[in-house]
């Protein structure tokens, strides 16, 4: 493969794998009310299979990335596909609560994991020109899942019973990602065995690290993964509460909720903009640029009252957190080289998951305490603005020279 326009179809294909694969994932959202009504089981049981996947996929990603860095993209998503396939059938199927949250919390999960760190890793070596963008855009492919395949699932569920919706899910999720992986190929810079500048580059990075281990252990990757972890606590808390904020503050519960397809919609544009300004004004420029708007847009929630306000916060919000995830990513490219970078990012995507998992959960808290949710949003500002203090802090990247023209 030595076409460097076939980066873009590398792009395409993994904007499609993200999509199936993440909204595979998410549609258990869907399947809450149906599932809780067939069988009994209670809510927060069922859910509970959400936050064991996103521990599993956490864990899972970073030893993905691993295998990744050493045998390749494709196989590594293949068998996520075929695990992924698997552990929804599985589910669908399950008697017991236990044996769901185990079928798809955990090897669900494990299957999730699959897929973003290594298709992230393989693209973002396939360019050296407009790599956020084509980062940005498989990472769409995530933002376009709640568009595509929750409608999808939801009309599933009007023409059939839950169980037999969930193994059509696993079926189009395995028969689309299946064919979609094959074109995913090694970039020709990485596939070469030569010591060539480009090479040497692609291994090595500005941190100088050349294992995984001694890369875990650089400031780069440490302050990094901080700045990561911190943004993501940061907008998990309202993400997950605004819905039910917003009902508080006196909309109907379908208003409230289009307030979340906002921030969707939003953050897909975000992800497309930020990819944009990094490949204009840096990188790190772009993320700190990111992680302010962000932290305002959490702190300006408390002062939202009516629909009008609420989606104009959750317009500049969306956008924003949507739009410095996949810049992790390019720092991790840039700070560690692309030979191993699929196992970093799923070790920094790992401690990530843990501020995702720790918004929710600290912003219920709050409000049982409290009866109210201004000090969630108070704090997810404040968590917000040390993310943009700590990103100051990240080391800065080497200046890559130009080629020259013959």
């Amino acid at each position: 493969m030595t076409n460097p326009r076939y980066g873009w179809v590398v792009v395409a294909a993994g904007a499609v794998i993200t999509c199936i694969a993440l909204g595979a994932l998410f549609s258990l959202a869907v399947f809450l009310q149906p599932m809780a009504v067939d069988t009994g089981w209670s809510r927060a049981g069922i859910s509970a299979a959400m936050t064991l996947d996103f521990l599993a996929m956490g864990v899972a990603g970073f030893v993905w990335g691993g295998l990744s860095d050493r045998y390749g993209a494709r196989i590594v998503v293949l068998c996520g596909a075929i695990l992924l396939g698997t552990g929804l059938a599985l589910a669908s199927q399950a008697r017991t609560l236990l044996e769901f949250q185990l079928c798809y919390g955990v090897l669900v999960g494990i299957a999730a994991g699959s897929f973003f760190a290594p298709l992230i890793a393989t693209v973002s070596s396939w360019f050296d020109e407009n790599r956020g963008l084509a980062v940005a855009l498989v990472s769409a492919g995530m933002g376009v899942a709640p568009l595509t395949v929750s409608p999808f699932t939801a009309w599933l569920i009007t023409h059939m019973d839950w169980r037999h919706a969930q193994l059509v899910v696993a079926a189009l999720a395995t028969l689309v990602i299946l064919p979609a992986a094959l074109f995913i190929h090694v970039p020709p810079v990485l596939a070469a065995s030569g010591t060539s500048e480009a090479a040497g580059d692609v291994a090595v990075g500005s941190s100088g690290a050349t294992s995984v281990a001694g890369a875990l252990r650089t400031p780069h990757f440490i302050v990094l993964a901080i700045v990561f972890f911190c943004c993501c606590a940061a907008h998990a808390g309202p993400i997950f509460h605004t819905v039910s904020y917003a009902i508080g503050c006196g909309l109907s519960t379908m208003a409230a909720v289009t307030i979340y397809s906002v921030e969707g919609v939003a953050g897909l544009g975000g992800r497309v903009l930020f990819g944009v300004l990094a490949d204009r004004i840096g990188v790190k420029t772009a993320l700190i640029i990111g992680l302010t708007t962000q932290a305002l847009g959490a702190g300006a929630y408390m002062f939202a009252r009516d629909l009008g306000n609420f989606y104009l916060i959750a317009t500049v919000f969306g956008a924003a957190y949507g739009g410095t995830m996949p810049l992790y990513a390019l720092l991790i490219r840039d700070y560690f080289g692309g030979r191993m970078m699929g196992a970093i990012l799923g070790a920094a995507s790992m401690i990530s998951s843990l501020g995702m998992a720790l918004g929710p959960a600290v912003g219920g808290w709050i409000y049982d305490h409290f009866h109210r949710y201004d000090g969630m949003y108070a704090a997810s500002a404040a968590v917000g603005i040390a993310a943009v203090a700590l990103a100051l802090l990240l080391p800065p990247l080497r200046q890559r020279a130009l080629p020259s023209v013959a």
